[in-house]
């Protein structure tokens, strides 16, 4: 199987990989002016159906994004689901896939003021991406040297595609320095934020915790969503509070969650071993509930699946 997706949708069209390009002169290219949101999507085997998970989530955040940047998005919400479903048909995906849904300003960089006046592209970019070894084995961490940024600067809200040079620099630092997963970042106030592509979150005396949107964090759709599995499912009391770095090292378990890292769990911060130095109790049971409810398996929350297959028509290709 090839590396890329055989089709992409691209500025209102399906086309092939090879015609899916911007030009150099891009704002998006240029400066990073883009917004995006990763998404996944859940093969369910016994109906043979792929679940595009909380799509209505993603596009509402997508908007937000682009409110904040000052990017007029030239489609509506139903026309951005129905090119996912297109899209997704048109590979013949069956397992589970991750797709970024981009909106870039184009050409023209000096001609992006007013901003209804800049011209505004999009591309969806999918490909199969099941779990990583890093899912079930949990990884290795540390506090980034790197500060999160925040609201007042470059603010985490926007999921801005220039936002993750940061993401990159703690990253890299990271894995040069022998860590196998992404770095935890933390605020000005020297709060625990998030990792460079996640949020975090922890479990001590049997509570769930994780920082409050203030702590300069991504308003994650997966870290809602696993608070409310918590709560509601695994009964257990959860926390949105500031967390202090040496927390960490005394926790009984912790995680990273997000669209791309799914739930993975944390077996060490700086050498501290967290817990067992092994993946938790509450991690797996989060982990279980988590995968159930995103493949269709639970009844009562699938109100947060799109069908791909079943419910939206979309043109064949051959």
């Amino acid at each position: 199987m090839s590396g890329h997706p055989e089709w992409v949708w691209f500025d209102g069209e399906i086309v092939p990989w090879e015609r899916a390009t911007v030009h150099v002169s891009t704002a998006t290219v240029l400066r990073g002016a883009n917004v995006f949101e990763g998404v996944r999507a859940y093969w369910n085997s016994d109906e043979r159906e792929l679940y595009i998970f909380r799509n209505d989530e993603h596009l509402r955040r997508l908007r937000n994004s682009a409110k904040i940047m000052r990017m007029a998005i030239p489609w509506s919400p139903e026309e951005l689901t129905r090119a996912q479903v297109e899209v997704l048909r048109a590979n013949r995906y069956e397992g589970p896939v991750w797709f970024r849904l981009s909106l870039y300003v184009g050409e023209g960089e000096g001609r992006t003021f007013p901003p209804a006046e800049a011209r505004i592209g999009g591309f969806i970019l999918p490909r199969l991406s099941p779990h990583g070894e890093e899912v079930t084995a949990g990884v290795d961490t540390c506090i980034s040297t790197w500060t999160r940024i925040a609201d007042t600067n470059v603010p985490p809200r926007v999921k801005a595609g220039a936002n993750y040079h940061q993401a990159r620099l703690a990253s890299v630092e990271a894995r040069l320095n022998g860590y196998t997963g992404q770095p935890i970042l933390l605020n000005e106030r020297g709060k625990v934020s998030e990792g460079p592509g996640a949020c975090f979150a922890m479990v001590r005396d049997g509570v769930l915790v994780t920082p409050p949107i203030t702590s300069n964090i991504l308003e994650s759709i997966t870290r809602e969503t696993i608070l409310e599995l918590a709560r509601d499912v695994l009964k257990m009391p959860v926390q949105e509070r500031e967390i202090d770095r040496t927390e960490l090292y005394i926790a009984d378990e912790a995680f990273f969650c997000g669209t791309g890292a799914e739930i993975t769990p944390i077996n060490s911060v700086d050498h501290y071993p967290v817990g067992t130095g092994k993946p938790g109790p509450v991690t797996h049971r989060l982990q279980e509930t988590y995968f159930g409810v995103a493949e269709g398996r639970v009844a009562q929350y699938r109100r947060w699946l799109t069908p791909v297959y079943g419910g939206v028509k979309a043109a064949a290709r051959g």
